[in-house]
């Protein structure tokens, strides 16, 4: 089937439907409204099916009601990851200019609406990978926070050691003998560093729990994302390192996550 062009949105919404594309006629209206000729819309389409992912082909994705700026090569904010901005909201009370911090940010998703829905809260992100960086720098920093470039907590000023309400990470969970399995959309259009979680998955979660203490505030709070089969474990290490320990999640958005207080 030759490429479709600006006239043909029902051809471009069949083509996507073949393609195995869930959502072909919502698709179908973002990438007319992206693309500025018919030859840029044929382009679109063409990869599309081609196994890139949306966001990238348009540069951003839905994220807590914000557009999220998305390059390509970087991981993309997930609809499920809202759960840890509302659990965030809630646990920052009536505290006076609450300090916030969105470790293993990505382009930023996190600490952007956070910064969007609160702006009164001091909010500074972190993230290893430069593209990811550059990304989460536009989201972020035009909504008041900072962004840092690094590994984990070593990204962080120093000043920030005890001063953290709200310490909230996607970190990577997914084991790395699944990745195989993963979607091709993930599994090569966005950095492995994303998702790639160790031999269990939670390498990098036992590395954000275990750090967790020298920066959090008394009574501060740590968010991660999880899977619902490893909230239990990771659970398990957050009250190995003095955090009391529980799981929420959300059936609309099949999202869960573990939240550690600290106590004392």
């Amino acid at each position: 089937m030759s490429p479709p062009t600006a006239a043909g949105s029902e051809e471009i919404v069949a083509t996507l439907r073949a393609a195995g594309c869930v959502f072909a006629e919502e698709e179908a209206a973002l990438l007319v409204e992206a693309a500025t000729t018919p030859e840029q819309l044929d382009r679109l389409v063409r990869e599309r099916v081609g196994g890139v992912p949306l966001e990238h082909l348009l540069g951003w994705a839905a994220f807590h009601g914000l557009r999220i700026e998305v390059d390509r090569g970087v991981f993309v904010p997930r609809r499920r990851t809202e759960l840890l901005v509302a659990e965030t909201l809630t646990c920052l009370d009536d505290r006076a200019r609450p300090v916030v911090v969105d470790l293993c940010c990505g382009a930023g998703a996190i600490a952007a609406a956070i910064a969007a829905c609160a702006p009164d809260v001091e909010v500074h992100a972190a993230e290893l990978d430069p593209k990811a960086v550059t990304c989460a720098r536009r989201n972020v920093e035009p909504r008041g926070g900072t962004v840092h470039e690094g590994d984990l907590y070593a990204a962080l000023p120093t000043g920030l050691a005890g001063r953290v309400d709200v310490l909230v990470a996607n970190a990577p969970y997914v084991p790395t003998g699944s990745i195989a399995m993963m979607p091709p959309e993930a599994r090569l259009h966005e950095h492995p560093v994303a998702l790639d979680g160790g031999t269990d998955g939670l390498d990098v979660q036992r590395r954000v729990v275990a750090g967790a203490g020298a920066w959090l505030a008394p009574g501060g709070r740590l968010l991660i994302e999880s899977s619902r089969r490893q909230a239990g474990q990771l659970a398990e290490e957050m009250r190995a390192h003095g955090l009391e320990a529980r799981i929420v999640s959300d059936e609309e958005l099949n999202a869960t996550a573990v939240v550690g207080a600290l106590t004392g």
